[in-house]
């Protein structure tokens, strides 16, 4: 007994242990670095890739370019592993409040087989990521120009020399860039050549040429204190800004939901007062008929509560979708606490990491109890459908996606520690949670309370005209929750697949509530036409008509690959499309819980307020 307790207890503290790691993972780092003058700042190599593709990188030092003997990489957290960050120390030399003029950072003989990536890299606009105390600075490799038809003119030069400005207050960096303004690139013409100032010098050696980088740093003094350097970074970016705020638009979006709900519940009421009167007169005035001459949604009550096929798979997505809410909802609240700040590279990853984890408790719960209203037996298989219904299909994009970066070198590919660190995650936090969140779920599940009583032999359905088909209740619960989210559905997907920070979040809070709202009303809507039509199939119906969204979100990303992005290549477009097909079935789940609960919801209220039998 006492080897019993110890076990416990030991696989208790290990899962402390882990839990302590997962929330180190994401803590905040509120602290400033203080630095006093002379002090040596880091400067941060990480990534390069082509301009189009933000999720196609490289490793800086797979270019080349001056490095030293030997690499030393930077610790980083879970979450900049996973935004692909390869973060290692360079040769350059960056003393606090010294400035530096045109120092030699290096000197190197390219083989014409260097010449020749580097043309390659220029010409698909790649740029680089360095990072100087968190805060990332980009600049391009090179620097191209196409002119003329007849003669037609293409140019292709290296920037040899680079410019740092560093903004500090007191003894911290407040923000930094680089730039190329006043600097001449060196061409890159096959047999290379000179360039004009002796910035960089190129000359021919053996079918290679001879380059020499060198670089200035300038420090520039600021007013902004260390707690607002966040807003330095967002007012300046190296890349465009495309995430105006199209205020109109989303105020044209939110009238649109308010009239719509306003509409579908005024007139769903006007119905259903005048049903009520009509069923409970009917009932009031020959009691001994029995269904004699009913018609409409009282006549099935007596088979709308019959339980459906697959109910294992059901409760698993209505677990599944609760879950999901859960983090979704979680997310949002700590974005608007201030958690994830613009120099936190990849907080948000990690708290989805560790929120996902912590959460799988929810769908074990809901999925199990729901499992057991509706006298499901094979609880121990409902637990295990519960817990891999979504992290199967993300094993198997994941899969898919990392053998591609694999294959090309991308940073994106995760290294083996990484995986083993999320495996772990999933295999002693995630799933035992499910595990005990199914367990607490099964014990405390009531009864079904169903207001009617259900007959063994159910009722025969009359044929339904084509505008009650599943296909039309998809379409409309789809398009109308879609039609919702679309305006904002454009800056988040610039966020998640550009390099824009998404600081809207108070705004995304009003549109991801007004989205749940839709999709609840419409169907219930569309679960009250079902039912006047004598069909009692309700429950996958349910599901499946605001859950239909997740389609519309897919059909939205290939317009936006095709249409608002200029992403190509195998790497980036399987990134896209495998992770676009994961968020329109997180969407599905979501939407068809919140839809599900609300059908149900709205079918016992109209039933229990009926007077029968």
């Amino acid at each position: 007994m006492q080897f019993g307790v110890g076990y416990v207890l030991a696989g208790r503290q290990k899962m402390v242990c882990l839990y302590c790691v997962l929330f180190l993972l994401v803590l905040p780092s509120s602290w400033a670095v203080r630095y006093k003058h002379g002090d040596n700042v880091t400067l941060y190599v990480n990534k390069v890739g082509p301009y189009h593709n933000p999720q196609e990188t490289y490793h800086y030092y797979t270019l080349p370019v001056c490095r030293p003997d030997e690499v030393h990489h930077k610790s980083l957290s879970l979450g900049e592993v996973l935004d692909g960050d390869r973060m290692a120390q360079s040769l350059y030399h960056i003393s606090f409040r010294e400035n530096v003029e045109k120092k030699t950072l290096c000197q190197l003989t390219l083989s014409e087989k260097q010449v020749d990536q580097l043309r390659e890299a220029i010409e698909e606009l790649y740029y680089f990521e360095f990072v100087v105390d968190d805060i990332p600075v980009w600049g391009f490799v090179g620097y191209m120009e196409e002119s003329g038809f007849l003669p037609h003119s293409h140019k292709v030069g290296l920037w040899t020399h680079l410019d740092f400005n560093i903004e500090y207050n007191g003894d911290s960096v407040i923000f930094a860039n680089v730039s190329v303004k006043d600097v001449k690139p060196m061409p890159l013409e096959e047999g290379g050549g000179l360039v004009a100032g002796g910035v960089g010098v190129g000359g021919a050696v053996g079918g290679g040429i001879t380059v020499t980088h060198t670089y200035s740093v300038h420090w520039l003094e600021s007013q902004l204190p260390y707690a607002r350097r966040g807003e330095r970074l967002r007012d300046h970016s190296f890349f465009p800004k495309t995430l105006e705020i199209h205020w109109l638009s989303i105020i044209n979006s939110l009238v649109l939901v308010v009239l719509l709900l306003g509409f579908v519940i005024i007139i769903l009421m006007r119905v259903l007062k005048n049903d009520f009167a009509r069923y409970n007169v009917e009932e009031e005035s020959r009691c001994d008929e029995l269904d004699q001459g009913d018609n409409g949604w009282k006549i099935i009550h007596t088979d709308v509560f019959r339980f459906p096929p697959y109910k294992s798979l059901l409760c698993a997505v209505l677990g599944v979708g609760a879950q999901f809410l859960t983090l979704a909802t979680a997310i949002i609240v700590m974005a608007l606490l201030g958690m994830f700040n613009v120099h936190r590279h990849g907080a948000i990853n990690s708290a989805a990491i560790v929120l996902y984890a912590l959460t799988s408790c929810v769908s074990g719960y809901v999925s199990c109890g729901f499992y057991t209203q509706i006298h499901g037996e094979r609880w121990v298989w409902n637990i295990i459908l519960t817990s891999s219904l979504f992290s199967a299909p993300l094993f198997l994009t994941w899969s898919v996606v990392n053998s591609v970066h694999w294959w090309s070198g991308s940073t994106q590919a995760l290294p083996a520690s990484t995986v083993l660190l999320l495996l772990g995650a999933w295999i002693v936090v995630g799933f035992p949670l499910t595990v005990i969140g199914g367990i607490v779920g099964k014990n405390r599940a009531g009864s079904f309370q169903a207001p009617c009583r259900t007959r063994n032999i159910a009722r025969q359905i009359p044929t339904q005209p084509w505008y009650k088909h599943a296909t039309v209740h998809m379409a409309i619960g789809g398009f109308l929750p879609f039609s919702a989210i679309s305006v904002e559905l454009y800056y988040i997907f610039a966020t998640v697949w550009g390099r824009e920070h998404y600081t809207l979040y108070g705004i995304l809070l009003c549109v991801f509530a007004i989205l749940l709202s839709v999709g609840a009303c419409i169907s219930v809507a569309l679960t009250y036409f079902l039912l006047s039509g004598e069909d009692y199939r309700w429950w996958w119906r349910s599901v499946l008509s605001a859950g239909s969204t997740g389609l519309f979100i897919f059909v939205y990303s290939v317009f936006y690959y095709h249409n608002r992005s200029s992403m190509s290549g195998l790497v980036q477009s399987a990134e896209f499309f495998g992770y676009s097909l994961l968020t329109a079935l997180v969407f599905s789940l979501m939407l068809g819980t919140v839809s599900f609960w609300a059908s149900l919801t709205f079918i016992r209220y109209i039933y229990r307020s009926l007077k029968m039998d």
